[in-house]
């Protein structure tokens, strides 16, 4: 995705090549294929097939790949999930991310945490201001945490004992940010680990 959103699709070509036989091998086998970023499992379901749409790999590997939290949605709803949660967490601020957004996932997110019983998730849906690289580069970074501000405020009013947000680079800019708004610091936690955390391992 990186080197989608900066134009150079020679690599992602010569990517495609790399990682996809070895993910279509999966998905042939019958394995849900997922990512813990919502900008890679939007390149693998629509950025690569739309790319390649005559790859047979390509369009296998599109079919096996879920977002985590859409499967284990899924999952609950088959009595697979195991529920038998350890430890609860409390308040969460979770930001949903654009690339989560992009791909009609829902909130399955925010759904799977509210599973863990002592835990209340405030949803914030607006974009960070991050925007993949754009956020990061010194000529945009003072705009993306003016863009960002909304999302910081709301995070800080629900005074969390976790912010989190699928997307990392989102998750880290919103903490940068409240902190330099001078509002209650909580820890930064990507939703998998604080699943993780819910299930005491």
């Amino acid at each position: 995705m990186p080197k989608l959103e900066l134009g150079d699709l020679d690599a992602v070509a010569a990517s495609k090549e790399v990682n996809i036989p070895q993910l279509a091998k999966y998905a042939r086998d019958g394995y849900a294929i997922l990512t813990p970023i919502p900008s890679c499992t939007l390149t693998f379901k629509q950025e690569l097939p739309l790319m390649f749409p005559e790859c047979a790999d390509t369009q296998a590997v599109k079919e096996a790949m879920w977002d985590p939290f859409e499967y284990f949605i899924a999952r609950n709803r088959d009595g697979l999930l195991k529920t038998d949660f350890k430890n609860e967490l409390g308040r969460i601020g979770y930001h949903v991310p654009c690339h989560s957004r992009v791909q009609n996932v829902g909130k399955k997110t925010a759904e799977a945490l509210q599973l863990v019983p002592g835990t209340d998730v405030t949803v914030v849906e607006r974009c960070s201001g991050h925007s993949g690289t754009w956020g990061v580069k010194k000529a945009f970074h003072a705009t993306a945490m003016k863009i960002g501000r909304p999302v910081f405020r709301t995070m800080g009013e629900a005074e969390p004992n976790y912010i989190s947000s699928d997307c990392q680079l989102a998750g880290h800019h919103i903490a940068q940010g409240m902190k330099e708004a001078g509002l209650k610091q909580a820890e930064l936690m990507h939703p998998l680990s604080l699943l993780a955390r819910a299930y005491g391992i």
